[in-house]
């Protein structure tokens, strides 16, 4: 992800009353997202599927852009059930690829249809949710914040041993800081507390 995403937290700022962690505090989607979503705990195999494609359709964009197409991209892709997504065929590429409400990228798009076959054959939310690190240290300045841990290096090597495509150990982090593995909340921003 890049620096202005939740993958990678700046410094906290004040806004509306509120202590943050800086990158949220840069837009109103930020804002929504960093306080409604971000770092709570998502489970069910379809939301954990929703989060690594769109985790996975970001890498080398801002997340600001995936949130922005968030919406097409549920309708594009069938809100992510992944039996539906499983069966997309050569069809339904070359309509996601003519999609402008979504990120039109080839790789990304047909990974997202191999990793739902993938899923299919197995429990995904218990498998992400194994690597949970809920001892993780409180970082207190976005520096304090890794862009990958052991703890992603070993969810991405699963992940990939299962035949998942495009989801590395920084993708696989951005992951678990977004459904609550770990709490990358800084240490005076208010959702820390929440």
């Amino acid at each position: 992800m890049t620096s202005e995403t939740p993958a990678r937290p700046a410094r906290s700022t004040e806004s509306a009353g509120l202590v943050r962690c800086g990158w949220a505090t840069s837009a109103p989607d930020y804002i929504a997202y960093h306080d409604e979503e971000w770092g709570r705990p998502v489970t069910g195999d379809d939301q954990v599927f929703e989060r690594i494609s769109l985790e996975s359709f970001q890498s080398g964009l801002s997340w600001i852009t995936i949130l922005r197409k968030r919406e097409n991209f549920r309708a594009a892709f069938a809100g992510f059930s992944i039996p539906a997504v499983a069966a997309f065929g050569e069809e339904d590429v070359t309509r996601l690829l003519g999609d402008a409400g979504i990120v039109r990228n080839r790789a990304k798009i047909e990974a997202t249809i191999a990793n739902a076959r993938v899923a299919l054959g197995i429990d995904l939310s218990d498998l992400v949710w194994r690597h949970a690190d809920p001892g993780a240290p409180v970082p207190k300045t976005s520096a304090d914040v890794p862009a990958q841990t052991s703890g992603s290096k070993a969810l991405a090597k699963e992940l990939k041993a299962h035949g998942f495509r495009f989801f590395g150990p920084t993708t696989a982090y951005a992951l678990m800081q977004a459904i609550g593995l770990v709490n990358d909340h800084l240490a005076d921003c208010w959702a820390r507390r929440a």
